[in-house]
């Protein structure tokens, strides 16, 4: 059960994306309702004492890599350059993911990853901006830049700034349910699960679009997910034939209407599943397949598990034990 947690941080690293580490690890929550445990949160360097950061500012740190090794998570935070990470932070992260912890990197700190040879041969994120020059130089690792985060066994990725708070709240579901999440999100004021993942769990932002009518009718429709929709009526709310509505669409969503529906009808039945114990043929009713053989068809799809693998997942180690 996640319990401690370590922060590395070596010279030029970044604050905020520190900051969001802290916020959801750092802040002592337990006598608040929800659930959420008292982490034991540990900042740490190779060097301690006055850490350089972005902007001029420094940060006090006490702690050495020591702090790491019993840690169930070590993070690696974002950094400037290369020779900041010395090769002892490489071997920190190597021993905390031999042993079993959970090892997780904000937006740059994927590269120290990248380093300690943790990526080879497995799916990563890191900021777009990063991205193309971390699959040039480490090119066995697999680097995908249109996701917020991936999990890949007890690794986790996320891309910049606000993406550390995704994946750390992703681990916080894993491990401890996704009450216990919802609880630290509602605190926080930000969403607590945005779009549930794919084979490793890949987390995705939901799909923007360009114009207000059509943002309203994707609020409609994600209101009525149990009805069948066609291009016809669809087109009909927006007061347009249906040839223009499918291209206008497609070109503020980036796919059909009925890929976004069941997109969406996936997303709801992942909302159930975590939160409700509701059996496989009533979430497949309420999320708008009607039948469990197709919410098991589309789960497999998209997320290449099962509804009932998914439950067990994310309901968190709290909920199993319950």
């Amino acid at each position: 059960m996640l319990k401690s947690v370590a922060v590395i941080v070596v010279p030029h690293f970044s604050l905020f994306e520190f900051g969001t580490a802290y916020e959801v690890f750092g802040i002592d929550r337990s006598a608040r309702e929800g659930g959420v445990p008292a982490f034991d949160f540990r900042v740490c360097a190779p060097e301690p004492g006055d850490i350089p950061l972005k902007g001029g500012l420094s940060m006090n740190v006490t702690l050495g890599l020591e702090a790491t090794a019993d840690a169930d998570l070590v993070i690696m935070t974002p950094y400037g350059r290369d020779e900041d990470v010395h090769e002892d932070v490489l071997e920190a992260l190597r021993a905390a993911h031999a042993r079993g912890a959970w090892v997780m990197s904000i937006c740059s700190g994927a590269f120290a990853l990248a380093r300690a040879g943790l990526l080879d041969g497995r799916r990563c994120t890191t900021h777009w901006h990063y991205s193309n020059e971390l699959a040039a130089r480490y090119p066995d690792v697999i680097v995908d830049e249109n996701v917020l985060y991936v999990q890949d066994g007890n690794l986790v990725t996320s891309a910049g700034t606000a993406a550390g708070i995704d994946a750390s709240l992703h681990l916080v579901r894993v491990e401890l349910g996704a009450g216990v999440a919802a609880s630290i999100a509602r605190d926080m004021v930000v969403p607590p699960h945005r779009d549930g993942g794919q084979a490793q769990f890949i987390e995705r932002p939901m799909p923007s679009c360009g114009s207000a009518p059509m943002e309203e009718l994707l609020r409609w429709m994600v209101m009525h997910l149990d009805e069948e929709h066609t291009v016809n009526e669809l087109a009909n709310r927006l007061h347009m034939s249906p040839r223009t509505f499918a291209r206008r669409f497609r070109s503020e969503t980036g796919t059909t209407p009925a890929a976004w529906l069941n997109s969406q009808r996936v997303l709801r039945a992942q909302e159930l599943l975590e939160a409700t114990d509701l059996n496989i043929d009533e979430i497949a009713r309420e999320a708008g397949f009607g039948h469990s053989v197709l919410l098991r068809h589309h789960f497999a799809k998209v997320l290449d598990t099962s509804p009932q693998l998914y439950r067990r997942t994310f309901r968190g180690q709290l909920a199993s034990a319950v």
